[in-house]
C-alpha cells in the first residue's frame, strides 16, 4: 500500500502554500493515461436494465428527473439498506408498495452500504465492519434492483473510496444512473487504510468510466458529507459545488449533481440555498435534499415537528424553482438508531400528504431575504472557486490535471482552503481566519448549544477548569464529527487545550499523540456503530504503552452483535461503562469529568 505522505507540518495560518509541501512525491500516476483507462472500460461495460429503468421507460434517471419535473411532481427518496440483504431487498419492495398503495410515487432509494464496502473486495476480509449493507458481488446489486420500479441510487462508500471502480461497475450494471459519494472522497478516511494516492487514482477512473457512458450517469456529492459541511461560511460550501463541477464537469466531461440538507436547520438558509442552486444550475437535476437529521433532538414523535419544517421547506421550494432534488423523509427514530421498513413507510407516507399541501404555501411567502442570501452565495461560491484555482496555479498545481487538483484539495482540507481562498474579509480571531459572508447554521448552532452547556458550571467551576492546564485529545470515528466539533466548542470555552485526533481517528495513532503530547484525557465521537470495538481497540493501545487516562465516549453509542439475527444495532452504553468507558449521553458528562480532573491536578 502507498503510505500518504502529505504536509503534516505545514500550518496555513502562516505558510504560504506551495506544490512541493502537499505533494512531495517525486511523481504522481499519469493522469491522463488513468482516464484512457476509464473511457476504454465505458467503450466495453455500459448501463444495465433494471426495474426502474424498464418500467419508467427512460434512459436514465437524469431523463426521468427532468420529466418529472415538467409535470410539477415533487419526487420522493427514502434511504434503506440493511445489513440483512433478505430485508434490504423485503424494503425494496414493501415501501414503494405502500406509497403504491396511498396513491403516491416513491421514485428513488439511497442504498446505505457498509463503510466496509469502500475497501477493494479482495481487502475486506478482517477489516471492521459498521452497520451497513455489504455487497459482494455484481449479482447483490443487481438483486436489489430488481425488486421494484424505484431508481436505485447506490451514494455513499462506492466513489472516493479504494473500491471506486470496481463498485461503480457494479451499480452501473445493476442498472443505477445515480452513483455517489464523491464529498466523502474528501472527507473520509477508512480506518488502516492510508493510501491516498491509490485512492485519488481509483476515484478518477471511476468518474471517467462514468463520464464516457453514452447516456447521462449521475456523478453524487453529498456536500454534507464532504467539506461543505466544515466550512464556517456557506458561501464556500457553494464554492465546493462549483469546484467539484469544474473537475467532473469541465475537466472529464461528466455529469455531477449535489445533495445537501443534514447541516441546514434554519428554513431560510436552506432555502436560499436550493435557490442558489436554481440561479446556477449543473448540467443535470439535483439527486435529494437529505432531511435535516441535525434538527432531530427530541425523543421519537416530538421529532415530527422538525420532519414537518424541513419537508415544507423543501416542498415549496420544489415548486417555486424546480431543481430536481427528491424530498427525503427521515424517520423520526432516527437520531436514536436505524429505523426499521414499518418506519420508514410512515415517514413517506407523511411526505407524500405534505407534498401534496405545499403549492398552497407559495402565496404566503415573500423570497426577499432569501434571494439576497442566495445572490451572496452564488457570487462568494464563484469568488472561492476563482480564488483557488488561481492560488492553486500560483503555488505551482496544474489545475488542469484531475487527479492532481483532487489530492491537493483532499490533503489540504476544508479549513486551510477557507483561510487561504474564502471570499470573506479576513479576521483573525475567526476560526478560519476569514468573517463568514453567510454563517453556516449549523455551526451557529453549535456554537450556541456550547454556551448552552456551559450555563450549568458555575463561575468558580469554569475558573478552576481554565486554570487547571488541561489537554484532552479529541476523535471521531467517522465523518460525522457535529459532535466533536460541539465537544470543541465547549472545550475551546473552557481554555483546554484540544489535541485534534481527527475524524476516522486511529487507535494506535490518537494514543500515540495523546502520550506524545501530554494529554490527561482522552475523548472520543462515533458514529456508526462500532463504539464497543473501538473502545476496546484504544484500551488495547493504552495497555501497550502502558497509560492510563481517562476515557470519554459519546454519539450514538450502539454496535450490531456478532451472534445477532437482526441487522438492527442495540445500545452498549452498560458495555462500554462496564469496560471502564465514561459514558457521555450528554455533555454535561464531560463537563463533570473536566472538573473532577481539574480538582485533582490543583489538589
Amino acid at each position: 500500500m502507498r503510505r500518504k505522505r502529505g504536509p503534516n507540518r505545514w500550518n496555513a495560518m502562516t505558510d504560504p502554500l506551495l506544490r512541493a509541501q502537499v505533494i512531495p512525491e517525486a511523481e504522481l500516476p499519469d493522469a491522463a493515461a488513468i482516464v484512457a483507462r476509464g473511457r476504454a472500460l465505458a467503450a466495453r461495460e455500459q448501463l444495465g436494465a433494471c426495474a426502474f429503468l424498464q418500467d419508467a421507460g427512460v434512459a436514465s434517471e437524469a431523463d426521468y428527473k427532468r420529466r418529472t419535473m415538467a409535470e410539477g411532481r415533487i419526487m420522493l427518496h427514502a434511504q434503506i439498506g440493511y445489513r440483512d440483504p433478505a430485508k434490504s431487498a423485503r424494503a425494496w419492495r414493501e415501501i414503494h408498495a405502500a406509497v403504491a398503495a396511498a396513491g403516491g410515487t416513491l421514485d428513488r432509494y439511497g442504498i446505505c452500504l457498509d463503510w466496509s464496502m469502500g475497501y477493494p473486495a479482495a481487502a475486506r476480509p478482517g477489516r471492521p465492519r459498521g452497520t451497513g449493507l455489504l455487497l459482494r458481488d455484481p449479482a447483490d446489486f443487481a438483486a436489489l434492483t430488481g425488486q421494484a420500479p424505484v431508481a436505485p441510487h447506490f451514494g455513499d462508500f462506492v466513489l472516493g473510496m479504494p473500491s471506486a471502480l470496481e463498485n461503480a461497475r457494479a451499480a452501473l450494471a445493476a442498472g443505477a444512473s445515480s452513483i455517489g459519494n464523491l464529498g466523502q472522497y474528501f472527507t473520509f478516511r477508512l480506518p488502516g487504510w492510508d493510501d491516498d494516492v491509490g485512492t485519488s487514482e481509483a476515484t478518477l477512473e471511476a468518474l471517467a468510466f462514468l463520464a464516457a457512458q453514452p447516456v447521462e450517469i449521475i456523478v453524487h456529492s453529498n456536500l454534507d458529507d464532504g467539506f461543505a459541511a466544515l466550512f464556517w461560511d456557506l458561501a464556500c460550501s457553494f464554492g465546493a459545488v462549483l469546484i467539484e463541477r469544474y473537475i467532473v464537469e469541465e475537466l472529464l466531461g461528466g455529469h455531477v449533481a449535489h445533495c445537501y440538507g443534514h447541516s441546514f436547520s434554519q428554513p431560510l438558509t436552506r432555502l436560499a440555498f436550493q435557490r442558489a442552486l436554481a440561479v446556477e444550475p449543473g448540467s443535470v437535476p439535483g439527486s435529494m435534499v437529505y432531511g435535516n437529521t441535525v434538527s432531530y433532538d427530541g425523543g421519537g414523535n416530538s421529532n415530527y415537528a422538525a420532519l414537518a419544517s424541513y419537508l415544507t421547506v423543501d416542498a415549496v421550494a420544489q415548486h417555486l424553482a424546480p431543481t430536481g432534488h427528491a424530498i427525503n423523509a427521515v424517520p423520526v427514530t432516527e437520531a436514536e438508531r436505524i429505523p426499521d421498513i414499518d418506519e420508514v413507510v410512515d415517514a413517506n407516507l407523511f411526505a407524500l400528504r405534505l407534498a401534496e399541501r405545499a403549492a398552497d404555501y407559495r402565496p404566503l411567502i415573500d423570497l426577499s431575504e432569501a434571494d439576497r442570501i442566495a445572490g451572496q452565495l452564488v457570487e462568494g461560491g464563484r469568488r472561492f472557486k476563482q480564488n483557488l484555482l488561481a492560488g492553486f496555479a500560483a503555488a505551482g498545481f496544474d489545475t488542469r490535471n484531475p487527479l492532481e487538483m483532487l489530492l491537493a484539495i483532499r490533503r489540504i482540507g476544508a479549513r486551510r482552503l477557507e483561510t487561504l481562498f474564502g471570499p470573506g474579509k479576513p479576521a483573525p480571531a475567526a476560526p478560519h481566519r476569514r468573517a463568514p459572508l453567510v454563517k453556516a447554521t449549523t455551526i451557529a448552532a453549535l456554537e450556541k448549544a456550547a454556551e448552552k452547556q456551559l450555563a450549568g458550571l458555575t463561575p468558580a467551576a469554569r475558573a478552576r477548569i481554565a486554570a487547571a492546564g488541561l489537554t484532552v485529545c479529541l476523535g471521531a470515528t467517522d465523518v460525522h464529527e457535529y459532535g466533536k466539533i460541539l465537544v470543541t466548542e465547549i472545550l475551546r470555552r473552557l481554555q483546554v487545550r484540544v489535541l485534534d485526533a481527527g475524524i476516522h481517528a486511529e487507535p494506535a495513532d490518537m494514543v500515540a499523540a495523546a502520550q506524545t503530547e501530554g494529554a490527561q484525557m482522552l475523548a472520543i465521537s462515533t458514529y456508526n456503530g462500532i463504539a464497543l470495538d473501538y473502545l476496546r481497540q484504544i484500551q488495547s493501545e493504552m495497555a501497550a504503552r502502558k497509560l492510563r487516562l481517562p476515557l470519554l465516549i459519546g454519539g450514538k453509542l450502539n454496535q450490531i452483535p456478532k451472534d445477532s439475527n437482526s441487522s438492527l444495532p442495540v445500545d452498549v452504553s452498560a458495555d462500554l461503562e462496564a469496560a471502564g468507558a465514561v459514558v457521555c449521553r450528554t455533555p454535561g458528562v464531560m463537563l463533570e469529568a473536566l472538573l473532577h480532573l481539574a480538582e485533582e491536578r490543583q489538589a
